[in-house]
């Protein structure tokens, strides 16, 4: 039995190596007796030399020997009959009675004559280990959600803001009012703030109310009973109908009329809908949220909205920054882009040059992240199969114009368009705009009306054609 004991006490170097090493290691006698215990088991344990020498290993309690929990002797051990343990992760008790969760193998030692002289069992703590895991599990995790909420992707310290405003938003039943300029994600915003909410289970009904005329939007949202009007050949469900239980979601909230504006302050007051032909109030139970990219306050003071209702509507506001606001973001974006035309396009592209992305860097983006979009779009068709350099970018991203875009500065607008508009002209400004009229009609300095009263002239579709991708990230 001491033969190993004073083998080890007789060798410096082994001495040496069992006093430095990391990792614990005891030996014990054929007995199951332990009679070497290094600092690292020391440390491992809290037992220290003096008080475990001469104690059975089972003082320990692993609970992974052999598949099995440790025994109470020797004799049931299955070291002596297998020779080994490979590496096991497993727990043993800690002095202080808590578990500790280890790797532990073991050999056995035997001499010339191939008799037993012990056993050595190696240890290894995994509590830093695990730690670092779960550490690094829950910053992937955070990662996830700080680079990318409901399909907004971000990192910049201002859309951390707004993700922090969503998840607050969320967790209530107030009214949202997002705000921003074309092209910055609104939609997706409230796609976020549904998909994380209570109501997530049940439908996001979104209409654009800039897209329809008066008596389609009052028909469109509240519905209309058969014969209400010219066309109505039978009963309609409306969007706050088919949103019951769930959201709606109202883009261009500032195109309505005042008449639509009257019937909206009804539905967040009473929180009931009168199909249009009829009188029967119908209870619905929803959330609204709207956005806009226009200044509702000013329509407020020129007398264009009503007030009662803007502050209705901004019960809780979220304010969505221009792509030139939040510049961080672009080299994700970007990579985001080429990812997704990789997937959904033949022709393939193998990244961005430096060259190409500090153009897309310096560039003011009026358009926001729709116009990104574009542009990796445009580039894909001239990059085939390699990598997307400045040659492949937009005319005006290549060759930007000096002047820099402030934050507030106004849309241009064409001047005398009235007089210089044509049919090919607006049907190439609503291809541009995809089909937004609103935005359309402050390009060329019109009303939204006169838009409208154009397309119906000159035979232009009211509605663009299915099929064509939008919406920006």
């Amino acid at each position: 039995m001491d033969d190993i004991k004073v083998e080890i006490q007789n060798n410096p170097f082994v001495k040496l190596l069992l006093e430095s090493i990391g990792d614990g290691i005891f030996v014990l006698d054929p007995l199951g007796t332990i009679i070497v215990w290094n600092p690292a088991m020391e440390k491992i344990t809290g037992y220290s030399s003096e008080e475990i020498k001469g104690k059975s290993c089972n003082i320990l309690n692993f609970n992974q020997c052999f598949d099995k929990d440790c025994p109470t002797g020797m004799k049931d051990c299955g070291i002596l009959k297998h020779g080994k343990v490979e590496p096991t992760e497993c727990l043993l008790s800690h002095k202080n009675g808590h578990s500790l969760s280890v790797t532990k193998n073991a050999r056995v030692i035997k001499n010339n004559q191939n008799k037993i002289m012990g056993i050595v069992e190696v240890v290894t703590d995994l509590t830093e280990l695990k730690n670092a895991r779960l550490k690094m599990e829950e910053a992937t995790r955070r990662l996830g959600e700080l680079n990318r909420l409901g399909g907004i992707i971000a990192k910049s310290q201002v859309m951390q803001n707004v993700f922090t405003f969503i998840k607050a938003s969320a967790a209530s039943e107030a009214t949202i009012l997002i705000q921003g300029e074309s092209g910055t994600g609104k939609e997706l915003v409230a796609g976020a703030i549904h998909s994380i909410g209570e109501r997530r289970d049940k439908p996001l009904i979104t209409i654009n109310c800039s897209a329809l005329s008066e008596s389609l939007l009052e028909s469109e949202l509240f519905g209309h009973v058969k014969g209400s009007f010219t066309g109505a050949g039978k009963d309609r469900i409306g969007r706050f109908e088919e949103a019951d239980g769930g959201t709606i979601f109202l883009d261009e909230i500032g195109e309505i009329t005042p008449y639509i504006q009257v019937k909206l302050l009804r539905v967040l007051q009473q929180k009931e809908i009168e199909r249009v032909g009829e009188s029967r109030k119908r209870k619905i139970d929803i959330r609204i949220v709207t956005a806009t990219n226009k200044d509702l306050k000013s329509l407020v003071d020129k007398g264009l909205f009503r007030e009662d209702l803007y502050y209705r509507l901004k019960v809780f506001p979220i304010y969505l920054p221009p792509l030139r606001n939040r510049k961080e973001d672009i080299p994700l974006l970007v990579n985001h882009f080429i990812k997704l035309n990789n997937e959904n396009l033949t022709i393939k592209a193998k990244g961005i040059s430096k060259h190409a992305l500090k153009a897309f860097m310096d560039y003011a983006w009026p358009g926001n992240i729709r116009e990104l979009a574009n542009a990796i779009e445009h580039a894909f068709v001239l990059c085939s199969d390699r990598q997307i350099d400045i040659t492949d970018l937009p005319l005006e991203i290549r060759e930007p114009v000096t002047e820099s875009v402030e934050k507030e500065t106004p849309i241009p607008v064409i001047k005398k368009a009235a007089h210089s508009l044509t049919r090919e002209k607006l049907i190439g400004l609503l291809h541009d705009h995809d089909w937004n009229k609103a935005e359309v009609a402050r390009r060329v300095g019109l009303s939204r009306a006169s838009i409208w009263k154009y397309m119906k002239k000159w035979e232009i579709p009211l509605q663009k054609k299915s099929g064509a991708a939008s919406g920006g990230i």
